[in-house]
């Protein structure tokens, strides 16, 4: 897992490393059925939530072939850890990376998924030269997949009953996109204020 080396700001958030002192925010997190509702586990109580968070900090920081950078997000209104997000990627010929992530309900509608998703592309593009950055969302998750649109994303494909999840057959939206679209977009929208304080 590759760690994010400093605080990054958003336009509302902060981005930093998740800590063990965000098990409480976390857990408020993944143990609300809405937010689990479209994941593949079920709502996680404490312990499981505790075991995933020492898993996720004690992973190993080198960059390697299989790459994950995960991001706490946090209000920086509040100083509240909201949500969790990441961006996963493979060192080889096809620079190919994914964004995802979740954020707590209550702050749901008010586009922070966007500004992360922004800086995470921000980081896939320039630091780390990616080629193309892809989101995959269950078909019925409305919010997510505008979330992903929003940020200059396309849909590519929709996948038809093609996973079993939760007792059901799961439609998957497959949005991306590539480091010149992201550039062009960049540069049109930077023409104004800048949309983060870096």
């Amino acid at each position: 897992m590759v760690q994010i080396s400093e605080p990054r700001s958003t336009r509302r958030l902060t981005l930093r490393r998740l800590e063990l002192d965000d098990l409480d925010d976390l857990a408020r997190i993944y143990g609300d059925p809405i937010v689990n509702r479209y994941l593949y586990w079920e709502p996680r109580d404490r312990g499981a939530t505790l075991a995933a968070l020492e898993r996720a900090i004690a992973r190993p920081v080198d960059v390697v072939d299989d790459n994950v950078l995960v991001v706490g997000a946090v209000d920086s209104a509040s100083g509240r850890l909201v949500g969790d997000f990441i961006l996963q990627w493979k060192n080889d010929e096809h620079r190919q990376g994914e964004i995802g992530g979740s954020l707590h309900p209550d702050v749901h509608g008010r586009g922070l998924a966007g500004e992360v998703y922004e800086e995470l592309l921000r980081i896939g593009f320039d630091t780390y030269s990616l080629h193309r950055i892809i989101g995959r969302c269950d078909g019925r998750n409305v919010a997510s997949i505008r979330a992903l649109e929003k940020v200059g994303l396309r849909r590519e494909a929709l996948l038809i009953e093609n996973e079993y999840v939760k007792g059901e057959w799961t439609d998957e939206v497959v949005l991306a996109i590539r480091e010149g679209q992201w550039r062009a977009r960049n540069r049109v929208e930077r023409s104004g204020p800048p949309a983060t304080n870096l």
